[in-house]
């Protein structure tokens, strides 16, 4: 029998929204603990990056580094995207919400960073 996983996806480390999403999920721990979640955050950031935001944010949780996009491209979250009519490649947030049986009973496309554990527990 597994665990309970929120596997969220991120852009990167120590930028406003990601920051905003790290630190409500730190805060609300125990409540999401309490139901059974373990957290894993997952960006391209590098090791040394993630420490960094752990550290700065003391941050309870684990965040993998997804440098080769292993990960974000079998989830399906490595996407094209655009900003200020330039198109590149990035992560699009989004959160899977995982039981102890290793099926999908939840996916968040549309993160609310600084309310994501209501969005989770809701």
């Amino acid at each position: 029998m597994g665990k309970k996983v929120v596997l969220y996806f991120y852009p990167k480390d120590n930028t406003p929204g990601c920051t905003a999403q790290a630190c409500n999920l730190n805060e609300n721990l125990p409540a999401l603990h309490a139901k059974g979640f373990e957290i894993i955050g997952v960006s391209v950031d590098g090791e040394k990056a993630h420490q960094k935001f752990i550290n700065k944010y003391d941050l309870k949780f684990t965040l993998l580094a997804d440098e080769d996009h292993q990960m974000v491209e079998s989830y399906g979250v490595w996407v094209e995207k655009s900003m200020y009519g330039k198109t590149y490649m990035g992560i699009a947030r989004t959160t899977f919400v995982i039981d102890e049986q290793g099926i999908f009973t939840d996916i968040i496309s549309k993160v609310d960073t600084k309310n994501h554990t209501e969005q989770i527990l809701g």
